[in-house]
């Protein structure tokens, strides 16, 4: 049966620490409500934004594929298995949590924010190895098309997650400008920054959410101010 819900931004879990404010479209820490506990294989979509200075500091996950994707400002990761990178805008992170993997992910700058969407799936495979990857698609981006960010559907030019059923799909949409939305089980829409329209969902603004289940494809089209989505189409 074809469903569309509209999460708004203003709906979403919050959780404000001081040195963190974080929108949750899913169960995360002690959020719970049972309406939330993931979409098809999307388990947690978090929208941070961390002040400067600040981060989390070095903790544990395991069995879960975790990507990270910077829209402003710049977060520097370090884990147990030696990998250190500095992300940025369109600079895609994967990390492979597996059989267990530990790591810390702080504000690069002492004096800006760093706001940035931090995303989990489940892996088709546990217990494997532990693994990190990174690749800049600004170029992508830049065509106005939506392009695969994370995919474990062999898509040559995103970073690799070991999950045969998902596909994280990215576009940063001039105003005006439309995107077809693909079609999947499970179609989680975010709106990043921007505003825009979705077929079946109306008018959104940035972060709402819209969760699709066996909608077939749905045009996206960008409001006055362009928008940056994150869509995630997964079993």
């Amino acid at each position: 049966m074809t469903t569309i819900n509209v999460q708004r931004a203003t709906d979403r879990f919050l959780t404000d620490a001081g040195w963190l404010h974080s929108r949750h479209s899913f169960n995360f820490g002690h959020h719970y409500s049972p309406e939330h506990e993931g979409h098809g294989l999307l388990l947690v979509n978090n929208d941070d934004v961390v002040a400067p200075g600040g981060g989390f500091g070095t903790h544990g996950h395991r069995d879960m594929e975790i990507v990270s994707w910077v829209l402003s400002g710049r977060l520097e990761h370090r884990d147990s298995e030696g990998n250190h990178g500095v992300l940025y805008p369109g600079l895609a992170q994967r990390m492979s949590a597996g059989s267990g993997i530990r790591h810390s992910e702080m504000n690069a700058s002492t004096t800006e924010p760093v706001h940035f969407l931090q995303m989990w799936v489940l892996p088709d495979t546990a217990g494997i190895r532990p693994g990190y990857e990174q690749l800049d698609l600004n170029d992508a981006l830049a065509t106005g098309e939506l392009i695969p960010i994370a995919s474990g559907k062999g898509h040559p030019n995103a970073i690799t997650i070991h999950q045969h059923d998902a596909v994280l799909w990215g576009a940063r949409l001039q105003p005006g400008t439309s995107a077809t939305v693909p079609a999947d089980a499970h179609v989680h829409v975010f709106v990043a920054t921007g505003s825009g329209a979705l077929d079946g969902a109306g008018a959104l603004s940035t972060g709402d959410a819209v969760r699709l289940t066996d909608a077939g494809e749905r045009v996206f089209t960008a409001g006055p101010e362009g928008a940056e989505l994150s869509v995630w189409a997964t079993a």
